[in-house]
Formats: structure tokens, C-alpha cells, sequence
């Protein structure tokens, strides 16, 4: 008899009146909207303009969820292209699967486009998104809740989760992996915001660290998983992935800190015309018409100034001019 577990929702969409909300999909908007504040105020505190974040966010995005699509299809593509399946299935991303790899790689490419239009370095510009990213991962695995799927194998902890029977699962209780990818994302966030204060990471070591603890998690969580998954050499690919992956990231890191000591001192330069604009702005602001015009008045009055000097000292008419100077 089981005295503890997690139970599943009897339903993957959220219903706000007569309008159905996927789970899945608010999990995944919930995180993008985390990592996009958190980055605008990391960026802030690096030197950076608020908004600068929000505006490169808007290529990374699109072109991240098109990448975690693409890599889950193409790695389980059997789940579509099989006997037996619809291939129009691969195109519901709100039933879930987004492979991060996929959209790591391919919103990185939207964000040099979107650094490169910016004159923002990448590396700069990952770095104070790094957490922020980990965070939005761990709030988007939820979503995998919702949708009773990537869980474990079978257990009998209290925290185990309980899986409803539906197409391709059966009824029992199994490991949570969503919550441990969950929870490991939070810990890598945390990581990155103490060794970036403790040591000043700059020139992308932040993002190589994120990257690298995450690896170091998604492994294990991996090997725990008994959903479908194409092997290589007996271990499942994501777990080779990672390896790989986790590899990379700490020969960036350990590179870079040698070519690249430190930090960038300066992450958004001001761009072409900002001056101008700022002066044209000046001119247009309160008190400046008043400041133009006391400056003008004060122009008057010493204009009307060499007249007086001119006429002879103790001259009756030069006193009621002077007077009249100081009173315009």
C-alpha cells in the first residue's frame, strides 16, 4: 500500500472559461518570460540598456522552439514517420517534445542574429542570460507533468509519481525525472549566479558553466528514464550527448580563461547618432526654453550696457538710463 506519491493532473490543459490552455505550452511561456526578466536585470547590472535582452529574446525564441522540435523529431522519428502514425503529429509541439540540445543550437543562431543587428557581443550577452535559462528550464519540465510523459522506471518512494494508464504508458508508480531535472536546474542557476559574482566570469564561461552543469545532470536523470530512445553502444544518445557535450563546455571554459581573462568591460556600446538624439532631446526637455530665454534676456541687458558707459560720469541722463537697463 502506497502512503505517499505524486499524482499526475487528470487532464494536460488548463481551462480559463470555455478556452482549453495546454500545460505543457504555459510552462514553456511561463519559463521564457523568467529567463527574459532575469536576463534584462543581469544585463542591467553588467552595463547593458534594459530591453536590449527582450529585443535579441525575440530571434532566440522562435528560432529555439523550431530547434527543440526539429531535434526531438528527427531523434524520434519513428513516434511519426512509422507504420501506423501521423505525421502531422510532428508539428503539435503543444503535446510536448522539444529537445534542448536542438534549442540551445539553433536559438543561439537567432541571438547572433539579434546580438550582430545590435553590435552586442554573443558571449556577453549568453552570459547574463545563463541562469536565467536554467531557471526557464526547470519551470518548462513541468510541463512534462502535465503531459505524463519522460517519467522513470517504476518505484516505491514517496515521491514516486503516479502515471495514469493512456497510449504508450501504463498505470504505476515511477521515478519523477521531470522533478530531478527540475530541481537540478534550479541548483545549476544558483551555481552560475554564486561563481559568476565569486570570480567575474566573462566571454561566455558563464553560459559554458550553465551548459556544463546541466550535462552533468541531465546524464543521470537520463539513464533513469524508460521512454523510447535510439542507443548507441547499449547507452541511450542523450547521454552521449551529454558527455560530449559536457566536455566542450569545460575545454571552453578553461581555454577562454586563458586568452580571455576577465570580463568585458564594455557590453553595449552606445550606437551611431545616439549623441545627436541626446542632444536634440536635451533641448526639447522642461526648462530648457526657460534657460534659453533667461540666456537671451541676459544677452539684452548687456547689450544695452555699452550705451551708458559711454556717456560722461556725473551725466544727468546716464543714471535714469542705467535704471532703465536693470529694469528690461
Amino acid at each position: 500500500m502506497e502512503l505517499a506519491y505524486i499524482p499526475s493532473p487528470s487532464s494536460g490543459a488548463i481551462h480559463l472559461g470555455p478556452l482549453p490552455l495546454r500545460g505543457y505550452a504555459l510552462c514553456i511561456i511561463i519559463g521564457v518570460f523568467v529567463a527574459v526578466w532575469y536576463g534584462n536585470k543581469r544585463w542591467i547590472a553588467r552595463g547593458g540598456k534594459a530591453g536590449t535582452v527582450a529585443d535579441i529574446a525575440v530571434w532566440a525564441v522562435p528560432f529555439g522552439l523550431v530547434g527543440g522540435r526539429l531535434y526531438h523529431v528527427i531523434t524520434d522519428y519513428q513516434l511519426y514517420f512509422s507504420e501506423g502514425e501521423n505525421w502531422v503529429d510532428a508539428f503539435k509541439i503543444w503535446q510536448g517534445g522539444l529537445g534542448i540540445w536542438g534549442a540551445i543550437s539553433l536559438g543561439a543562431v537567432g541571438a547572433w542574429i539579434g546580438c550582430r543587428r545590435r553590435g552586442i557581443p554573443l558571449p556577453a550577452w549568453a552570459d547574463a542570460l545563463a541562469p536565467g535559462i536554467a531557471f526557464a528550464q526547470a519551470i518548462g519540465r513541468w510541463g512534462n507533468w502535465f503531459n505524463q510523459e519522460l517519467y522513470g522506471k517504476p518505484t516505491d518512494l514517496p515521491w514516486a509519481l503516479e502515471i495514469s494508464e493512456g497510449p504508450n504508458r501504463e498505470a504505476g508508480l515511477y521515478h519523477p525525472t521531470f522533478l530531478y531535472e527540475s530541481l537540478w536546474c534550479v541548483g545549476v542557476a544558483l551555481l552560475v549566479i554564486w561563481a559568476d559574482r565569486r570570480f567575474k566570469l566573462g566571454h561566455g564561461r558563464a553560459f559554458a558553466l550553465y551548459v556544463a552543469g546541466y550535462c552533468a545532470g541531465r546524464g543521470w536523470i537520463e539513464y533513469l528514464r524508460v521512454d523510447q530512445a535510439h542507443e548507441v553502444l547499449g547507452i541511450r544518445l542523450n547521454v552521449w550527448t551529454s558527455i560530449v557535450v559536457f566536455v566542450l563546455a569545460v575545454a571552453y571554459i578553461v581555454i577562454s580563461a586563458r586568452l580571455r581573462p576577465g570580463r568585458e568591460e564594455i557590453v553595449e556600446p552606445e550606437r551611431p547618432g545616439a549623441g545627436v538624439s541626446d542632444a536634440s532631446s536635451a533641448s526639447d526637455t522642461p526648462g530648457a526654453s526657460d534657460a534659453s530665454s533667461a540666456s537671451d534676456a541676459s544677452g539684452a541687458s548687456d547689450s544695452g550696457k555699452p550705451d551708458s558707459v559711454k556717456k560722461p560720469e556725473g551725466s544727468a541722463e546716464s543714471v535714469p538710463d542705467a535704471g532703465k537697463a536693470g529694469k528690461g
